[in-house]
């Protein structure tokens, strides 16, 4: 008989499921079982009269992370939590659990988050933590319908690169035979590449790395970025758009597939300048000057007092060019770079992005770029390119920032930090 997942079982039938034990309550002539599996919980309910004796002693020792196949009849209960026990016709252990377990995640015993990465499989199969992937697995899938719907293609670009999209410092080196090459920082100047290709309108959602120390709630060695780029726009305005409405495309979704329910803002999303976030920070205490990027802290207090105003996501506009990538237009000092906060946290940044090859290569040579690293890219330029613009999205940021996580790297299930390789 083939397998069904606790959610699927309904009363009346004769059904086999497969998991873990979660509880064991073992009385006199009776023995109640808790399984779990990724959908949640079940009961199997182990009468002593009632059942084959093989089949009560195999549930009498059993104890909790054992790994068990029951198969038997689901019934109606006015005990169990879910209205519903499964009388089992047998119980196969597949695999019994060590003791002690390495980590804990029941009652009073809170496991260190160390501790429960370097047991990763073991933390997962607790439901809250079951629930970030899960939440994660439908965030990655709205995403994939909502640019397929909207006419975007598909890109799958390289992870060795010949050369980082926002410098060296911040590059992870690997020996490519006998040349040096680098992890890919972005998908920047391939998906730039591409609008000179005809495609238009492309994304793409992979392995980005970064080599910075950082000890921060929004940084990781390893992330999952989403990429998208379009061409024959107008202005920044354009780019922003498609990710406002990418935005309530997720939020909508999940709300109809989960009981998240999440709060959709209407569009178009607040747009703050540059200026303005300055102006709102200087009311705060907190003095920015011109010319200086937002870190953690002020980010933190931006969106608290925007949030309070009703705008929990907003755009953050009009840069100094002097503190934007070389790839982003510029106005005299003012770029047309954006970046998207959602609560307080940056997830997005990006802009339309300059390109004409002339102005392209005085800006590289300005900010202190040898244009002759990065002749594979700046050729694209060369016959025919378009006007374009587009995002880097932290797919992880945004799982962390809807769950309410301390961490990105809880939103990661084996994450690497400066700290961690393994597992």
């Amino acid at each position: 008989m083939e397998r069904v997942f606790s959610s699927e079982v309904r009363p009346g039938k004769n059904v086999t499921v497969k998991g873990w034990v979660d509880n064991v309550r073992l009385l006199k002539n009776i023995v109640f079982v808790t399984v779990r599996d990724r959908e949640g919980f079940l009961q199997i309910t182990v009468k002593k009269d009632d059942v084959p004796v093989s089949v009560f002693e195999t549930a009498s020792n059993l104890s909790r992370e054992d790994c068990i196949q029951v198969k038997g009849n689901a019934v109606h209960s006015k005990i169990a939590k879910l209205g519903i026990e499964i009388i089992p016709e047998d119980i196969v252990v597949v695999s019994k659990a060590e003791k002690p377990l390495p980590i804990e995640f029941k009652g009073n015993v809170e496991t260190g988050k160390d501790t429960r990465f370097d047991y990763r499989y073991i933390d997962v199969r607790n439901p809250q933590v079951t629930k970030i992937f899960m939440i994660r697995h439908k965030i990655i899938g709205l995403i994939h319908e909502y640019f397929r719907k909207n006419g975007f293609v598909e890109i799958h670009t390289p992870v060795i690169q010949a050369a980082g999209a926002e410098g060296g410092a911040t590059l992870f080196e690997v020996k490519y035979y006998h040349k040096k090459a680098f992890l890919r920082q972005s998908p920047q100047f391939y998906k730039q590449m591409m609008m000179a290709s005809g495609l238009d309108r492309v994304y793409e959602i992979g392995q980005a790395f970064r080599a910075e120390k950082f000890h921060t709630r929004r940084h990781i060695s390893e992330f999952l970025s989403l990429d998208f780029e379009i061409a024959w726009i107008e202005s920044e305005e354009d780019v922003m758009r498609v990710l406002e409405r990418m935005v309530v495309y997720v939020l909508k979704g999940l709300n109809a597939q989960t009981d998240l329910n999440l709060k959709v803002p209407t569009l178009p999303l607040k747009r703050v300048t540059y200026d303005e976030a300055l102006k709102i920070l200087k009311g705060l205490d907190i003095d920015v000057k011109w010319g200086e990027d937002f870190g953690d802290p002020e980010e933190a207090k931006l969106g608290e007092l925007l949030s309070k105003k009703g705008h929990d996501w907003y755009f953050i506009t009009k840069y100094p060019s002097k503190i934007r990538p070389f790839y982003i237009m510029q106005d005299g000092e003012v770029s047309r770079g954006v970046d998207l906060d959602y609560k307080g946290l940056e997830l997005a940044s990006g802009g339309q992005r300059e390109h004409r090859h002339d102005v392209l290569m005085n800006v590289m040579k300005q900010k202190g770029l040898d244009p002759k690293n990065f002749v594979f890219y700046l050729n694209a330029f060369r016959w025919g390119m378009p006007p374009h613009g587009g995002i880097g999205f932290g797919v992880e940021r945004l799982v962390k920032q809807i769950l309410d996580l301390p961490d990105v790297q809880e939103t990661i299930l084996f994450p690497r930090t400066p700290e961690r390789l393994v597992p």
